[in-house]
This record gives structure tokens, sequence and C-alpha cells, in this order.
């Protein structure tokens, strides 16, 4: 009796262990779906784009048929390509003028300005910008289209003025996607100051002030400190979405003329779908990723909260 009691208890023990197991996969199992269509709708792809980007992949002829393996000769193309060091420097300029400059400093300006003011003020200009954060992206690029254009808008104001006209589009194309993109994303930045804002102390500041520090004092020393993680936040999410934008650019210059307006998505674009070269095309989105990957760097490290 007492070895069958033994006996049983070993059992027991060997196997609490395994049912324990059994149970922790019997719970995630719903997730298993999800994990999934995760692997395949994301994952998924950015291994595909990096494998790609080591062959000679394209949409037409023996590489969609089959693509061989190239090594690191697309790379090496990449850095002796004055269209894509060109891009690489359109890319930069192009998301320190719309991002870090225009919509940062653009949103962090308007909240600052609506703060105290009466509701309906506050309500009337946030209606106004994020109306504009709401339209498609390619409604917004034809609202500047029809604006900048030869026959635009602005050339019909000019030459009521007498001033003249010209091609803005064509004369000054990165400014004018420069623009465009502020106007269209500065409401995301205000939003989210909004709500950083709000949560700054106002005793802290009430003292600041008795204290004798005028506005810009207080907003250099006591408000932007405060929403040092705010501003890291707002700076990564408006640069990785600046640093993908395509269809603004495309539809206002089609990153013309020439390649004046050529950001790397355009660049990218062209390569692999005017061109057909998928693989080389590939490689210059890896390049976009690095790009992404040194903004957020250099943002965690110069806006680090200090010890």
């Amino acid at each position: 009796m007492a070895i069958g009691e033994d006996l049983a208890g070993a059992v027991g023990r060997v196997t609490a262990p395994r049912r324990a197991r059994a149970a922790r996969a019997t719970r995630h199992l719903p997730l298993a779906p999800a994990l999934i269509m995760l692997f395949l709708f994301f994952l998924g792809p950015v291994l595909w784009s990096v494998y790609s980007s080591f062959t000679n992949a394209a949409l037409t002829g023996d590489g969609a048929q089959n693509p061989q393996w190239v090594g690191l000769e697309n790379f090496r193309r990449l850095f002796s390509d004055p269209n894509v060091t060109n891009g690489i420097w359109l890319t930069v300029v192009f998301v320190l003028g719309s991002a870090v400059i225009g919509q940062n400093l653009l949103g962090l300006g308007i909240a600052l300005l609506m703060r105290g003011r009466n509701r309906w003020l506050r309500g009337t200009v946030g209606a106004i910008v994020v109306s504009a954060w709401v339209l498609p992206e390619v409604v917004s690029a034809f609202i500047w289209y029809a604006f900048l254009g030869q026959d635009g808008t602005l050339n019909q104001v000019t030459k009521a003025l007498g001033i003249g006209s010209q091609d803005w589009l064509y004369s000054s194309p990165m400014l004018a996607v420069i623009i465009a993109n502020t106007w269209r994303g500065t409401a995301f930045s205000m939003l989210v100051y909004n709500a950083a804002l709000d949560d700054v102390p106002t005793d802290v500041q009430e003292a600041a002030e008795l204290d004798g520090a005028t506005g810009w004092r207080r907003l250099w020393s006591v408000v932007l400190p405060l929403i040092r993680p705010s501003i890291v936040t707002n700076l990564m999410l408006i640069t990785l979405q600046t640093l993908s934008v395509f269809t603004l650019i495309y539809v206002m210059t089609a990153g013309g003329p020439g390649f004046a307006s050529s950001t790397l998505p355009v660049l990218m674009y062209q390569q692999a779908f005017k061109f057909s070269e998928v693989g080389y095309g590939t490689a210059i989105s890896l390049l976009l990723l690095a790009i992404g990957a040194v903004f957020s760097f250099v943002y965690v490290r110069v806006l680090k909260p200090e010890a």
C-alpha cells in the first residue's frame, strides 16, 4: 500500500509540471492567429526586403523569374550613385525642414499660444489645424499643387499685385513640399504638446514667476524640461512619418525637376517600379531605415533626461 502511494506521488510530481506547461500553452493559444498575421504582414515583408536587397530581383525578365544572389553589389552601387547621395541630402533637408523645424516648432508655438485662451478660440484654431491633418495625403498634395502651380492661386494673387508669376513647383520644389508637409502634419505636434502642457504643474510656474522669471525664462528653464519626454516622442514619431512621405512629393513634383526633389522614398519607387530594379530599390529602403535609426538615436541621446 505504501509502495503504491509513493509510486502515485512520484507520478504526480512528474506529471504536474507537464500539466502546468500544457495549461500555459493553452492560455497562449488564442494569440497564435495574431502572431501568424503579424509575421505574415509585418515581419515577413521586412525579411523579404532584406533578402531582396542582396539579389538582382526585378519586376520583369530573368530577375523576376529567377532572381540571383549578388551579395553586396547593390550596396556598392548605392554608395557610388550620385542620385542616392543627392536623395540622402534631400531626405535630411525634408525631415529637418518640415518635421523638426516646421511641424515641431509650429505645433509647440500654437499649443503655447492657445494656453489660457477662451474655449471658442481654442476650438476654432484646433479645428482648422486638425482639418489639414485628417485630409488624405493625396488630397493635401492636390491642394498645394493647385495653389503653387503655374496657373495656381498664388500666381493669380501675385499677378493681381503686379509682382509677376513663376512655377513654384519648378523653381523651388523642395521648399514647396516642405511647406505642404508642415501644413499637413502640424496638428499632430500641436495635440501632443497640448496634452503635455496640461500636465505641467501650475504651482511650479507660479513659483518661477514669483522668483522673477520672465515668460521666455519660464519656458526654457521650467516648461521645456518638464515636457522633455513628450518632445522626444513627438520628434521620433513625426520624423519616422516624414521619412516615409511619398505621395505628397510624388503628386506635387514627381521628384523633379530632374532629381531636384527626389527624396529616398521617391528614388526607391523609381528604381523598383519605374526601372524594375526591385533588388536595388529594396537596398535603398534599408538605407532609409538606417537614417531613421540615426535620427532616433540622436533624439534619445541629445534629449535624454539629466541624471
